[in-house]
């Protein structure tokens, strides 16, 4: 499907939500330069770019190479920033400085800003106070709106999709490689602009790593294979793991997919706006700890999802966070045993009043698909 028939998001009304946090910030103006919220508040996708919050106005300011793209992107986002085009950096700084009020407490990224930077903000031509800041912009992102959704829901079918074409490899005595590679290759076809992460094909022994590398190792009988892989579509990402048991399995690999799955079917039906993150956690957590294998689930549950794969709100026992609608989050436990391999079965939910809506609806039957006959 082409982004041009999704729904448009609406960049336009996301300033100001930002703007709403400056007071328990202590700021009057944010300097953002994460270049993800630089492309959320303003649809800007460029390399380099900066950009200035204040009370009442948006002014983007980027170099040459940018001079088309900039105005023409932020444009079509509807945001309603001004576009600047310096070509160094101290004119860059001369453009930003020159539009704040002499006094204006500036909040800086403190999670993007590096020391270099920092220091050469604490100097002329920059002469107002600095103010380190969380999360200014992290925290509105959290909340899609219907066009996030509907790319996030796209790029989960097109995942999906990919998979029920690449998962008979499996049963082929194909390589992790052969198939990581098969389905980035597909998911390039059916309309990904890219893949969300490094794709994970791991098997046998090798699924006992939760982050594997795929490797060329021949996927054989009596193995579990873990795909953990997704799609990028207009920026968002979709994250979706399958595991797969090739031929027979052991007694004890079939009890561990079993107890993964319903791990994950128990978190996901915890999943509700008003519930705190670390519940769901603790919901998959304490099935995998009633089967005897607390310690073998050595990951957090979930994440949310967005313009960046790994994202606020966490699911994790850790977590802080209250679930609500319009997060977008993954449910995803796992056991891992060096003997046997590993399980684990994930997918990405929006979350609703009423519970959650599941955006990746690939099958989670164990046993691939067979091959289907030459045409």
């Amino acid at each position: 499907m082409s982004t041009d028939v999704l729904p448009a998001m609406d960049t336009a009304a996301r300033v100001d939500r930002v703007r709403a946090g400056f007071d328990e910030a202590g700021v009057d103006a944010v300097a953002v330069t994460d270049l993800t919220n630089v492309r959320y508040l303003t649809g800007f996708t460029g390399s380099a770019g900066r950009l200035l919050v204040t009370g009442d106005r948006m002014l983007l300011v980027t170099d040459g190479r940018y001079a088309t793209q900039a105005p023409d992107q932020v444009a079509r986002a509807g945001a309603a920033a001004e576009v600047a085009v310096a070509g160094t950096l101290a004119d860059q700084d001369a453009v930003l400085t020159g539009a704040l009020p002499t006094g204006t407490r500036l909040g800086l990224e403190a999670a993007s800003v590096t020391w270099a930077a920092q220091q050469r903000c604490s100097r002329p031509p920059w002469t107002v106070p600095l103010v380190a800041t969380e999360d200014l912009v992290e925290a509105v992102r959290q909340r899609k709106d219907e066009g996030e959704v509907a790319r996030l829901t796209q790029a989960a079918t097109i995942a999906d999709a990919a998979l029920s074409t690449v998962s008979p490899m499996l049963l082929c005595r194909a390589t992790e490689n052969e198939v990581g590679f098969a389905l980035d290759t597909e998911m390039r076809r059916l309309g990904a602009e890219a893949v969300s992460f490094e794709t994970i094909v791991a098997s046998g022994p090798n699924g006992a790593r939760p982050h594997h590398r795929p490797s060329d190792r021949v996927i054989i009988e009596g193995d579990l294979v873990v795909i953990d892989f997704g799609a990028l579509v207009d920026g968002y990402h979709s994250d979706m793991t399958r595991t797969f048991m090739v031929g027979d399995v052991t007694a004890t690999q079939q009890r561990m997919y079993e107890v993964v799955v319903a791990a994950q079917a128990a978190g996901v039906a915890a999943v509700r706006a008003g519930v705190p993150a670390a519940e769901v956690d603790a919901v998959c957590r304490g099935v995998i700890t009633e089967a005897g294998w607390a310690d073998a689930f050595s990951h957090g549950t979930g994440h949310g999802v967005g313009l960046v794969i790994h994202e606020d709100p966490r699911v994790s026992r850790v977590s802080t966070a209250m679930l609500a609608t319009g997060h977008v989050v993954t449910v995803e436990p796992g056991v891992y045993l060096a003997e046997h391999g590993g399980v684990r079965v994930e997918d990405t939910v929006l979350v609703t009043d009423e519970g959650c809506r599941p955006l990746t609806k690939a099958p989670k039957a164990p046993t691939p698909p067979a091959p289907r006959p030459p045409a």
